[in-house]
């Protein structure tokens, strides 16, 4: 999939567990799960904002598009 996750990358910044991130933006810890492991298929911007505003980073620090054709 050419869209990459770093949730875990800027969760391990601000030394946040999954479980502390669950509790402030009001996701279960199953669906920031599903988000931090890639498998998410869609994420709604109201929930890409909360999860900014806690971890206090921008949407692309969070996603990235990787060209699946320069790959090795």
């Amino acid at each position: 999939m050419p869209i990459i996750v770093n949730l875990d990358v800027e969760m391990a910044k601000k030394k946040m567990t999954l479980n502390e991130l669950s509790e402030r933006v009001g996701i279960t810890p199953a669906n920031l799960s599903i988000l931090k492991t890639g498998k998410a298929k869609a994420i709604r911007f109201s929930t890409l904002e909360i999860i900014c505003r806690e971890l206090n980073c921008q949407p692309g620090d969070i996603l990235e598009w990787v060209d699946e054709e320069k790959q090795p």
